[in-house]
């Protein structure tokens, strides 16, 4: 039977030592093996820690990497250079995105968002910026949602 170990890595700067090594030495694998399949799987992410699913077949010593992508928060703040969300959402803005910046976080997280279409998928990322203090467009991210459901940003999603 498979074993599946799962641990939150540094995008492109997985290595043997701990989580990964103790955890994969006991099954036989080439722990090597695994962190470069690891680092080549995650080098998009520099900078952000990722979940990462390793699962082994300890009887062919074979293995498969399944890579999560981080939290929509963590690919906001990627997106505008900065450490951390505002300590004060209401009041205090951090950053601004723009619509197509908006977008490719909704299409780098679409399997995890749930929204049908990429509309509404943009729309749950706005709703993250709401709570980190980030402007879109140089508007508040509520009133950017009124405006894609009104149709204002209709072309974007064709």
């Amino acid at each position: 039977m498979p074993e599946t170990i799962e641990v939150l890595v540094e995008g492109g700067k997985a290595n043997a030592g701990p989580p990964l090594g103790p955890a994969l030495g006991p099954l036989g694998v080439n722990v090597m093996q695994v962190v470069n399949a690891i680092n080549e799987k995650t080098k998009q992410f520099d900078g952000m820690k990722v979940p990462v699913k390793v699962i082994v077949d300890p009887k062919t010593k074979s293995f498969e990497i399944e890579v999560g992508t981080p939290p929509v928060t963590a690919l906001i703040l990627r997106e505008l250079n900065i450490e951390k969300g505002s300590s004060n959402p209401r009041e205090e803005k951090v950053g601004n995105l723009t619509m197509d910046q908006v977008i490719k976080i909704a299409k780098m997280k679409h399997g995890d968002l749930l929204g049908k279409d990429l509309k509404r998928k943009v729309k749950e990322v706005l709703g993250s910026c709401v709570s980190i203090g980030v402007t879109v467009e140089g508007k508040s991210p509520k009133e950017v949602q009124k405006e894609i459901d009104e149709g204002k940003y209709d072309a974007k999603f064709s």
